[in-house]
């Protein structure tokens, strides 16, 4: 007892009652070396007037273009975006599945090997941003939605193929013995213990995925992929910033009600 109170009681070192103030310095240190490197070149005279016209285009955003009937008024790409998110997404799950069981570990102990192929496959797949994959397709099959939901389909089956085999190696074995020890062969474990145990998770990766899927469909459209990107960037470049303000609110609406909405499925799943 009186060995725990005069450990409890003893006197602190230095670096135990300054280390925060250490660290702070350090890191004052760091930042005021890293800030001083830039080089400040000043603001363009005309930026004051460039900053107003920005801000009251945000705040008075060209209503009139929510819908005109032109088939390029803000509700018809809006659709046309979700719809690149949604195919480009819906493909790259499916492919994604036996991308997942190549990388998975726990699906082949004794063939490491052939797991670590699936897994530097995956970060070779996902290493390319959509945005270039989205100017190699457009060169390929021609501007338009199509080079968009090819360029989400293949950055997205980098990513899914990851969480899809990180399901698979971290999920419950149990139902597996269970039908193993009870007599099932291969097919039977796989329909009814691999499946039902991995589907909720993979059917939640595929929302999620879908999330960011919407986000980069607004912005693959100013390389010219589709969707409402491509309306958004030559509005700036004419500078009509109520089209850039109303875009820019149906881009925000879109994203949250597609992330509500996705929230709310995920929880029911998990």
């Amino acid at each position: 007892m009186q060995t725990t109170l005069s450990h409890e009681f003893a006197p602190r070192s230095l670096w135990q009652r300054w280390r925060w103030l250490i660290w702070l310095v350090v890191i004052i240190a760091i930042y005021s070396w890293a800030i001083g490197g830039l080089q400040f070149t000043g603001l363009q005279a005309s930026a004051k007037e460039v900053s107003k016209s920005i801000a009251n285009g945000l705040v008075h955003p060209d209503w009139a273009y929510v819908y005109n009937g032109s088939g390029e008024d803000l509700s018809t790409l809006t659709l046309q975006t979700l719809a690149i998110a949604f195919l480009g997404t819906i493909v790259s799950a499916f492919i994604s599945v036996p991308f997942a069981f190549w990388a998975a570990r726990t699906v082949h102990e004794r063939w490491h090997l052939r797991s670590g192929s699936g897994k530097v496959m995956l970060t070779l797949i996902r290493t390319f941003p959509e945005i270039v994959l989205a100017i190699m397709f457009i060169k390929s099959v021609g501007p338009g939605s199509y080079a968009g939901v090819l360029a989400i389909s293949i950055h997205s089956i980098g990513m899914l193929g990851k969480l899809f085999s990180e399901s698979l190696e971290n999920m419950d074995r149990g139902a597996e013995e269970a039908i193993t020890s009870a007599g099932g062969n291969h097919a039977q474990v796989f329909a009814l213990a691999t499946v039902p145990t991995i589907m909720p998770e993979f059917i939640s990766y595929t929302l999620y995925r879908f999330e960011i899927a919407v986000r980069s469909a607004s912005i693959l459209g100013m390389v010219g992929a589709g969707g409402i990107g491509t309306p958004m960037i030559f509005a700036i470049q004419t500078r009509n910033w109520p089209r850039v303000g109303i875009i820019l609110l149906g881009i925000v609406v879109m994203v949250l009600l597609i992330d509500t909405l996705s929230e709310q499925l995920r929880k029911k799943l998990i």
